[in-house]
């Protein structure tokens, strides 16, 4: 069973655009991810999922420059985007990653795998009920469930949300939520990139570590902010999608 990371990723993000090329220590964020991601034990390929648009040719130039494959799809349909992506790696099973997830930590994707290997479900995730900081979100299903999802729904929504249908409809589909350790369950806290004050606080979290491990973890980053709320305080009133 090939088990391949997508990265959704675009220049023309609405509200910070170019966000995932924006540099830290000399490299585009969205680099600090790639690095994340090839150090997961269980991943054997990473495949960055972009659009057809013109602005997108630098993220092409990237993902060449990290040795890592590409896709190239619609910009508005991100459920079929990923299954095209997936497909033109002949995926088996999909890690679905974000590209606004610069500094996820690489053990709780490889943990998010092996709960979708140990079990007989559909879909792992530990974003649907949040529990861990914004950012360490990690979603698992195989490409065949993401298909048929894609067949069954024709919600603009649905194909907005990669997996939206899948998780708004547990009668056909099976599901398990990986929740928070006790030391993690920390879900107010935003480490995703999708404005300015996110950008603020992510380089200073990354310049902060990079001198000792470059592959710090969650937990790191949580008693790192915990000792410091003047950081925390940094992007503390951003709203983020889905937000009541």
């Amino acid at each position: 069973m090939k088990i391949v990371a997508t990265i959704e990723a675009r220049m023309s993000s609405t509200r910070l655009p170019g966000k995932v090329m924006m540099p830290v220590l000399g490299k585009p964020i969205l680099h600090y991810l790639v690095e994340r991601l090839k150090s997961v034990p269980s991943i054997d390929e990473i495949v960055l999922a972009t659009t057809i648009n013109k602005t997108d040719d630098r993220l092409i130039e990237f993902a060449i420059s990290e040795n890592i494959s590409y896709f190239r799809g619609s910009e508005d349909d991100v459920m079929l985007r990923v299954v095209e992506a997936a497909d033109s790696v002949s995926a088996d099973i999909v890690v679905e990653i974000t590209g606004d997830c610069p500094i996820i930590d690489p053990q709780i994707v490889e943990q998010t795998v092996l709960m979708y290997k140990a079990n007989n479900a559909d879909y792992v995730s530990n974003g649907h009920i949040r529990s861990f900081p914004d950012g360490m979100d990690t979603q698992v299903f195989a490409l065949d469930v993401l298909k048929k999802s894609l067949s069954m729904t024709n919600e603009l929504l649905d194909h907005e949300h990669v997996t939206l249908h899948i998780r708004n409809n547990p009668q056909l589909f099976t599901k398990i939520n990986f929740v928070a350790p006790p030391e993690l369950d920390w879900p107010e806290l935003g480490l995703t990139l999708d404005e300015q004050h996110d950008y603020n606080l992510l380089k200073i979290i990354i310049e902060h570590f990079s001198q000792e491990n470059i592959l710090f973890s969650c937990l790191d980053v949580v008693q790192f902010l915990k000792s410091r709320p003047n950081l925390v305080a940094i992007n503390n009133n951003v709203h983020r999608k889905g937000d009541s």
